[in-house]
């Protein structure tokens, strides 16, 4: 019984030893590790653009598009990495093209007035622009002109920017941001370079599987392709919800985009448009 007694002793005492070593040494390591941990923890930081942004959507729910314009371009200069700057950019690409393919007073829109002689044609290239983009500034339904018709004509110097790597394909005004548009897929040649410096080609429009002029009736409804100053680089449309079956099917090479884009895009460049595509 001697030997009972003792073992309840020592387990009574070395029990209690180690409980108060927990108390008093391990339990307040571990509250402080814990504590050690929690002040790691990163705060995100507050959201300080995001009325700025607001304010810059509400100019452009209102109309204000020449404010929301200003607005956009100075948040996006303001928070280059900000958390709403993909936001912004495609909110500003919507102010550009609603400015821009509409009757909207611009500085940068000249008044041109048609004179005896002029066709569309000559007039585009007079003022380096394209038939379409005069057409869908004016609201116009032809390529007919009237002598003394008013027409507003702007200037702008289009480049394409194609980053494979984020899919996304930039319209750049005179070096500056525009629009970005999204690259749903891609099949280039193989071995493509890591830098690509070339141009617009040709805008290629197809009706019923048969290839049409720019010129024709039908090439307002047309499916566009954008194709490049390198073998086996075109810009394709397809099917978006405004366009669910197309005149003609994908090329074997180049890069997919919603026909809707495709046509916006095909609208604003022409043969003088740089290209530039990267990694």
């Amino acid at each position: 019984m001697k030997w009972i007694f003792a073992f309840l002793l020592a387990v009574l005492i070395f029990g209690g030893a180690a409980l108060f070593s927990y108390k008093i040494f391990i339990r307040p390591e571990i509250v402080m590790r814990a504590e050690r941990q929690s002040a790691a923890t990163p705060v995100p930081p507050p959201d300080i653009g995001l009325p700025e942004f607001q304010a810059a959507e509400k100019l452009k729910a209102a109309g204000q598009l020449a404010e929301a314009r200003d607005a956009l371009t100075a948040f996006i200069q303001k928070y280059p990495s900000g958390p709403h700057v993909g936001a912004a950019q495609d909110l500003l690409g919507e102010v550009n093209i609603s400015v821009l393919l509409s009757d909207y007073p611009a500085p940068e829109k000249e008044e041109y007035i048609v004179r005896s002689g002029d066709v569309l044609a000559r007039v585009a290239m007079k003022f380096k622009s394209t038939p379409e983009l005069i057409m869908r500034t004016n609201n116009l339904s032809g390529t007919m002109l009237r002598i003394g018709q008013r027409l507003l004509i702007s200037h702008p110097e289009f480049s394409i920017l194609i980053q494979r790597g984020t899919k996304l394909l930039y319209l750049l005004d005179h070096e500056h941001f525009f629009k970005r548009y999204l690259v749903r897929e891609e099949k280039l040649p193989a071995n493509p370079p890591a830098k690509l410096n070339t141009r617009v080609a040709e805008i290629m429009a197809w009706k019923n599987g048969k290839r049409i002029g720019i010129g024709s009736r039908d090439f307002l409804g047309s499916t566009r392709w954008i194709r490049l100053n390198s073998p086996g680089y075109v810009i394709y449309s397809l099917p978006d919800d405004s366009h669910q079956v197309l005149d003609i099917p994908p090329p074997a090479q180049g890069f997919g985009m919603p026909a809707s884009d495709v046509e916006e895009l095909s609208s604003l460049v022409n043969p003088r448009t740089a290209v530039t595509i990267t990694p």
